[in-house]
């Protein structure tokens, strides 16, 4: 999950970021109301977090613009601003979820999560499975054959992703996007090694693989 995070406080900032890249998502950030205007206008986010008393241009209005540029990024409004008119306001213009400051990270990202359900108008597993490979979005355990695969942030990160796209080739680009909170050079190859890391994690011993490359293409985890 690809998630925007717009507040001009960098400890707050940082701290909702950093707690989401240890949930395993990619994150990206901006301090100014115009950059986040254009960051929103110009790339796909699952979920966008929203403080209101921004410079350049206030949150309410960066939310107005969306709506009426069309961008339907679901949005969880985070202010100090705790009045029921406040909240009634940020809800009209088109936010869809208001919490307030202080707040539990705990309860920040239970929200963003029904709130990516919601928009999705699905509902949101709490394994992924593919053959004999499982994933615990909850205890974040992963396990293939009933064996415990212990793997770092990245990794994990990166297989959620592969898991939901099974069988479908994702490119390096897709991956920089879903997996890392900023942009790499494609050409890197930051995503092979990443790529040979989890392979040797979860097909080094097991006679059936299950990630495959595809020259010129990209990754993709299916049975052969």
């Amino acid at each position: 999950m690809r998630v925007l995070v717009v507040e001009d406080d960098k400890k707050i900032a940082s701290f909702v970021a950093r707690g989401l890249k240890e949930a395993g998502h990619a994150v990206d950030t901006a301090e100014r109301g115009d950059d986040a205007l254009h960051l929103g206008l110009n790339n796909h986010y699952d979920v966008a977090i929203i403080d209101l008393m921004l410079p350049a241009v206030d949150g309410l209005s960066l939310i107005e613009c969306w709506r009426a540029k069309k961008v339907k990024t679901p949005v969880i409004i985070l202010s100090a601003k705790r009045s029921v008119d406040d909240r009634v306001k940020g809800l009209q213009v088109g936010g869809d979820d208001y919490l307030t400051k202080p707040f539990a990270f705990s309860e920040l990202l239970a929200r963003v999560q029904s709130l990516v359900r919601r928009s999705s108008q699905t509902v949101e597993p709490s394994t992924l499975t593919y053959a004999d490979l499982t994933l615990d979005l909850l205890s974040r355990e992963v396990t293939r054959g009933g064996r415990k695969i212990e793997l770092q942030a990245r990794e994990f990160a990166l297989l959620e992703y592969l898991l939901r796209n099974a069988g479908r080739v994702v490119s390096k680009t897709m991956i920089l996007e879903h997996v890392w909170d900023y942009h790499f050079d494609p050409k890197t190859n930051v995503i092979d090694v990443l790529v040979s890391r989890l392979r040797g994690k979860i097909d080094r011993d097991f006679d059936r693989k299950l990630i495959h490359t595809m020259r010129g293409f990209g990754y993709v985890l299916k049975q052969q």
